[in-house]
C-alpha cells in the first residue's frame, strides 16, 4: 500500500489519481475528508500531530511525505515500518539551506531514517500562477516582480508522475532528483501564456520588490518571502538550470506552462 499525504494538494491530488489509474492500492492523508477514485482510502491526520498518522500507515509498504508540520522526527518514527519514503522537498534546500532550513532538516532527518528513501527538489510551481486568477478573470491582468527573469518553473503533474515513477519502481534508492520544467521562463511569458490559452490578451503588471514582498507577507513567514524574491530576482545558475531528472525517469521531456495554462483554463475565465 501506498500512503500520499498532502492528498488534497497540487501535487498529491494529480499522485493519487495517477497511482489509482495503475492498480495501486493507495491511502489519500489529509487534514479534511475530500472525494477520491473509488477504491482509494482516505485518512484523516495532520502531519504537525505525527501521532495521527498512525492509522494512515497500518500496513504501508511507501509514503509520499510533505514537508510539512515541526516534528518530521516525530513523523518518521511513526513510519519506522514503513519500507520506502519518497519526500517532496524543495530546490532551495540545495540552493538556499541557510533559508529553507525546513525542507533541509526534514531532508536530513529522512536520510538518517534508515528505511529506501527518494528525495525530490522541484523548482516554482506552474500552478502558482493561480494567485493571478482573480485578476486575470476580472481584469485580464497579471501583476508579479522581476517581469524578465526566467526560471524552468514545473507542472505539479510531472512532479507526482515522477513521484509515481519512485514510488512504484526500483533503482531510485538515496536519489536527489531535481525537478523542472523544460525551459526557462518568465513572468511576462507567462502571463501571456495564459492570454494565448484564453484568446484574449492578458496584461503584464510589473511590481517593485517592496510591492511583492508586501503581498507575499500576508500568506508567508518573513525568511520565506526573502528566500523566494531572492530566487525570483537573481536566481543563481543551479536555479536557472533545466534539469534532464523528468526525462530521465519518465522518458519524456516536461510538459510547458502552455500546456499547464492550456489544461487549467477554467480557472482563468
Amino acid at each position: 500500500m501506498i500512503v500520499v499525504t498532502g492528498a488534497t494538494g497540487n501535487v498529491g491530488r494529480e499522485l493519487v489519481n495517477t497511482l489509482a489509474a495503475a492498480g495501486e492500492q493507495v491511502t489519500a492523508v489529509s487534514r479534511r475528508p475530500a472525494e477520491f477514485p473509488e477504491g482509494v482510502r482516505h485518512s484523516q491526520a495532520d502531519l504537525n500531530d505525527p501521532a495521527s498518522l498512525r492509522p494512515s500507515l497500518d500496513g504501508a509498504d511507501a509514503l509520499f511525505l510533505l514537508v510539512a508540520g515541526d516534528d518530521p522526527h516525530g513523523i518518521l518514527k511513526e513510519a519506522a515500518n514503513v519500507k520506502r519514503i519518497v519526500l517532496l522537498s524543495s530546490q532551495g534546500a540545495g540552493t538556499r539551506p541557510e533559508v529553507y532550513r525546513h525542507p533541509a532538516l526534514f531532508e536530513q532527518v529522512v536520510r538518517e531514517s534508515g528505511p529506501d528513501f527518494t528525495i525530490l527538489r522541484p523548482g516554482g510551481f506552474a500552478s502558482n500562477a493561480y494567485a493571478w486568477a482573480e485578476s486575470v478573470r476580472t481584469r485580464r491582468t497579471a501583476a508579479a516582480p522581476f517581469g524578465d527573469v526566467g526560471l524552468p518553473i514545473i507542472d505539479p503533474a510531472d512532479i507526482a508522475e515522477v513521484a509515481a515513477a519512485v514510488l512504484r519502481e526500483s533503482g531510485h534508492s538515496g536519489r536527489t532528483y531535481e525537478l523542472t520544467g523544460p525551459a526557462l521562463v518568465t513572468p511576462r511569458e507567462r502571463a501571456a501564456a495564459i492570454g494565448r490559452a484564453l484568446g484574449e490578451p492578458v496584461r503584464f503588471v510589473e511590481q517593485t520588490r517592496d510591492e511583492a514582498r508586501a503581498q507575499m507577507l500576508q500568506v508567508m513567514p518573513e525568511p520565506v518571502v526573502e528566500g523566494t524574491l531572492a530566487i525570483l530576482g537573481a536566481p543563481t545558475a543551479g536555479e536557472r538550470t533545466v534539469s534532464p531528472d523528468v526525462e530521465r525517469i519518465l522518458g519524456r521531456v516536461p510538459r510547458t506552462f502552455d500546456e499547464w495554462a492550456a489544461r487549467n483554463l477554467p480557472a482563468f475565465r
